[in-house]
């Protein structure tokens, strides 16, 4: 059997909609939305409500860490938007209205990208994913797993989603005991697919952000404990390493999807 494997696809459904192609099913690790494009300012939610100006600030407030004033400079543009009867949509006036708005980008985006998504697939969420919002859109032959597992010919493939708590305030986001619990009610598998990384060290640092993503601890016990063949990821788009082995597992990071459009092929 062959399966292609794909990550952090971020906005690109032109790319998905040939990703299975020369595979038995597609496998995905999340982070569907393209909220922020660091590399085109133009590009993602943010810049289309506000304009690549304004994202670039945002990005650039965001690698200083200085969120709180990232946080401040979006309030003051949803609070400058036109008010209701002025625009299409829902007012962005408060609170309930900054969601609304972001809501709507996030459905346009997610109608694209399941409608281009591939059958069959299995899916996890990313930390930049809005599990809510998901079941609207998938077709009949997308399983989504998160803290489960499936037999694909003979091997057992274990799936758990979304990313740690951490600055950025993603939508997905749990603590290290929540992401545990998950991995946990997996038992032994043969390929441990996540979003995130096990916590070691070249795996988490991004070459081109220059700074080290988080990973987990859990994770990186659990492998050392179960032994699976392979532990699959994305989350970190540009890695020191892409790949290294925990005692017997290979762990991988399968790729940037959005910048490369090529899936990842594990064949066996």
């Amino acid at each position: 059997m062959r399966v292609h494997v794909v990550s952090d696809v971020h906005g690109r459904a032109d790319a998905l909609a040939t990703a299975a192609r020369g595979a038995d099913a597609l496998i995905c690790l999340g982070d569907l939305l393209l909220f922020l494009d660091y590399a085109d300012h133009s590009q993602g939610i943010f810049a289309s409500l506000f304009g690549a100006d304004h994202a670039r600030a945002y990005i650039e407030l965001r690698n200083a860490r200085r969120f709180d004033e990232a946080r401040a400079l979006s309030r003051r543009l949803f609070a400058a938007m036109a008010p209701r009867g002025d625009r299409a949509g829902p007012s962005p006036r408060g609170a309930e209205g900054r969601e609304a708005v972001f809501e709507t980008a996030i459905k346009q985006q997610y109608r694209a990208l399941f409608a281009a998504m591939p059958e069959p697939a299995y899916l996890t969420y990313g930390n930049v994913d809005v599990p809510a919002l998901w079941p609207q859109y998938l077709k009949p032959g997308h399983r989504v797993l998160d803290g489960e597992a499936v037999e694909l010919d003979g091997w057992r493939f274990g799936f758990a989603g979304g990313g740690l708590i951490s600055p950025y305030r993603t939508p997905y986001e749990m603590t290290e005991d929540a992401f545990r619990a998950k991995l946990e009610a997996l038992g032994e598998v043969d390929v441990l697919c996540t979003h995130i990384p096990p916590a070691v060290p070249e795996l988490l640092y991004d070459t081109v952000a220059r700074r080290m993503e988080k990973g987990s601890v859990a994770l990186l016990e659990v492998i050392r404990r179960t032994r699976p063949r392979y532990a699959i990821f994305g989350h970190v788009h540009q890695p020191l390493a892409r790949r290294t082995r925990v005692g017997v597992t290979e762990c991988l990071n399968v790729g940037h999807f959005r910048a490369s459009g090529v899936p990842y092929g594990l064949q066996w």
